[in-house]
């Protein structure tokens, strides 16, 4: 596997989230009171962008039908849809957010 950079913590404010394409997948890095996390950014019900919806905690909400995932796991919590997003392993380096892929 190789590490990918995403962006860099200056990029992604305290409580907040956004989109980014790595290699036509579409990503949504979110920071939760300095932690960060990284997940798929399509919503498996209709497809919606997740990183358009509201951040809640460790979870966000999508701005469609509001199915709620975990932001740790990716886990699917509630909603229309019932399936996860994939998640994947945060590792920050000199300011920069990186993921294996």
């Amino acid at each position: 596997m190789k590490s990918v950079k995403l962006a860099s913590t200056n990029d992604v404010k305290p409580n907040s989230m956004m989109r980014v394409t790595i290699n036509d997948q579409k990503i949504l890095i979110a920071n939760v009171n300095g932690n960060y996390y990284a997940i798929g950014d399509v919503c498996m019900h209709r497809g919606c962008q997740l990183s358009k919806g509201e951040l809640k905690g460790e979870t966000v909400i999508c701005p469609c039908h509001g199915s709620i995932y975990d932001l740790k796991t990716g886990t699917f919590l509630k909603g229309p849809t019932k399936k996860g997003e994939p998640k994947y392993d945060v590792k920050i380096e000199n300011n920069d957010i990186l993921i294996n892929l």
